[in-house]
């Protein structure tokens, strides 16, 4: 068979160049699934954050005309959990932070194409009553209208950085202020900016919750750890049409064996990253992995499954993200993320 041009992936404000091989693989994951991360709508002052309407019109038109499956997002973590198979293309949207552009612009358009919807919730920003953020009655209303309530704890934290005790009260308070004002505590969580360790993941399983997310991109299928599942960031510079797509198409490139084994930094920087890549069970040699501090990432093949990843650099105070696809065929691609944090 013939190969397909080069393609361009835009990732996190820099594309990845990989050839994609026009063949269908037959062993895809049934149970594979992506989730679609907002934050603000129509609100030009944060384009980091903004998704401007337009490119929502497109998303909506994207998801209603393009093949996929919408679900609620607790409902692929039950029948992942449960041991159900997906259909192919399956998405769910989640916004972060309650902001009031949510409840002005994005949500009536969202509400009207039909499609569910998670909102992570920090509640001290919601108790402050600030007027960039919805209220109370303003979540209660998106609460009875089918909209599904996550937690992203009350002062959202950088969480890796705080004591054991600390993540502790900071989702104890938010849970009890969540059943004193919908009734009920969240059973999913999102990290504050994404940032999780070792030890938040702990805080956040011992807490009740029954998955988490975290804001590194990557598809997920039912063996992934579903206290740190990923979501594809959408923004102004990064969700036009082609990136959504890519997003919402996107197949669960499962590992195993991952180093380091935590997320926070604190020592050996840059880390040692390997991984073993359990599926698709073929087309390593096609693999590709970028991290936002370097760009293309020196990688060395091991054997038919195993990934070691070499950083030529010290990875930079803050957040970097490394992202590793591979094609799967039908322009569709297998993707794996990590998000890795170094305090300031």
């Amino acid at each position: 068979m013939g190969f397909r041009s080069l393609v361009t992936i835009m990732v996190l404000g820099i594309g990845i160049l990989a050839t994609a091989q026009d063949v269908a693989r037959a062993d895809r994951l049934p149970t594979s699934a992506s989730v679609i991360m907002y934050h603000r709508f129509g609100d030009g002052r944060f384009p980091a954050t903004n998704t401007t309407l337009e490119q929502l019109d497109q998303h909506i038109l994207e998801l209603k005309q393009g093949g996929y499956v919408v679900l609620p997002l607790s409902e692929i973590v039950r029948k992942q959990q449960a041991g159900e198979a997906l259909p192919d293309r399956v998405v769910a949207l989640s916004i972060d932070d309650a902001f009031l552009s949510v409840y002005q612009n994005g949500w009536p358009k969202l509400r009207d194409a039909g499609l569910p919807v998670t909102l992570f919730v920090a509640t001290a920003a919601i108790d402050r009553g600030s007027s960039d953020y919805m209220s109370w009655d303003q979540i209660r209303e998106l609460r009875d209208a089918g909209v599904e309530i996550g937690s992203q704890t009350k002062n959202h934290p950088h969480m890796a950085t705080l004591t054991r005790d600390e993540m502790d009260a900071e989702l104890t308070v938010s849970n009890a202020r969540f059943e004193s004002e919908l009734g009920d505590r969240p059973s999913l969580f999102a990290y504050p900016y994404g940032e999780a360790s070792s030890e938040a993941l702990a805080a956040v399983k011992a807490a009740g919750f029954s998955a988490a997310f975290g804001q590194h991109s990557g598809a997920f299928a039912a063996d992934a750890n579903r206290y740190y599942l990923p979501r594809f960031a959408m923004n102004e510079a990064f969700g036009d049409l082609e990136r959504f797509r890519t997003s919402a198409s996107a197949m669960a490139m499962a590992v195993g064996d991952f180093g380091p084994a935590d997320m926070f930094i604190t020592q050996n920087n840059p880390p040692h990253v390997g991984f073993t890549v359990t599926h698709p069970k073929s087309g390593l040699r096609s693999l590709a992995c970028y991290a936002s501090h370097e760009g293309t990432a020196d990688l060395q093949i091991l054997g038919d499954a195993r990934v070691e990843v070499r950083f030529t650099s010290a990875l930079p105070k803050g957040r970097t993200r490394l992202n590793c696809t591979m094609p799967a065929g039908g322009g569709r691609w297998y993707w794996f993320g990590r998000q890795f944090y170094v305090a300031n």
